[in-house]
């Protein structure tokens, strides 16, 4: 009896184990952040607005977005949606019925949702989840009834206050894709290499210099 007790125990422990395993694994999936690639500098009548694009996570929307860019599509175009919570532009007839001729197909992803300020997601024109074209949102406060129904596809880093300043009938002047900053860790590091390669092109200039001296007083030496 007391061998199937302990049995029992040791099974339930295991089982405990397990399940806690199983848990912490889960939760550090949940806990990857998402991937940011180039950035789009938004230039317009109010200031600069700068995104991280989600190219890894949204391949298709990213393309569609960069190859507007950088045909000069969205430049001179209206934000024609400005409400509290949201502005939205890349309609050429600035009706909001206007695209570019294209629709791509829904992307989404559990890591990127309509959760904080400055979110950037593809409107549709219309009811087919896969009729993004050209226009784009920017949120002004989480919108989380959005997820699943809309590609979020990148995140303002820079130009908040932009953001919050635009009204209708404000004008995107252009959009620029660019290879995303380098971090600042990275710098640094480049920083301290090249000190370090200053150091000893020092320390040798400086040992040629002791080593000319001893020469010199060498040869003084033999001359007397």
């Amino acid at each position: 009896m007391k061998t199937v007790t302990a049995l029992l125990i040791l099974g339930l422990i295991v089982m405990g184990l397990t399940l806690t395993a199983a848990q912490d694994s889960n939760t550090s999936k949940k806990e990857e952040p998402p991937v940011t690639g180039r950035w789009a500098i938004i230039e317009t009548n109010r200031g600069t607005i700068k995104l991280a694009l989600y190219e890894e996570d949204m391949p298709i929307t990213t393309k569609n977005f960069i190859d507007l860019a950088n045909a000069k599509f969205f430049d001179g175009l209206k934000f024609h949606r400005v409400e509290d919570w949201v502005i939205q532009t890349g309609d050429p007839t600035g009706t909001g019925a206007g695209g570019s001729g294209k629709t791509i197909k829904l992307e989404t992803s559990p890591k990127l949702k309509h959760d904080k300020i400055g979110v950037v997601g593809m409107a549709r024109l219309g009811h087919d989840l896969h009729s993004a074209t050209s226009q784009f949102y920017i949120i002004r406060r989480p919108a989380q009834y959005l997820d699943g129904k809309y590609a979020v596809f990148a995140q303002v880093v820079e130009g908040l206050e932009v953001v919050k300043s635009i009204q209708k009938n404000d004008v995107v002047e252009s959009i620029r894709i660019v290879p995303a900053p380098r971090p600042k860790s990275d710098e640094k590091s480049t920083d301290v290499e090249s000190k370090d390669k200053d150091c000893q092109d020092c320390k040798k200039n400086n040992e040629q210099t002791e080593g000319q001296k001893d020469s010199e007083q060498k040869e003084e030496k033999e001359n007397k």
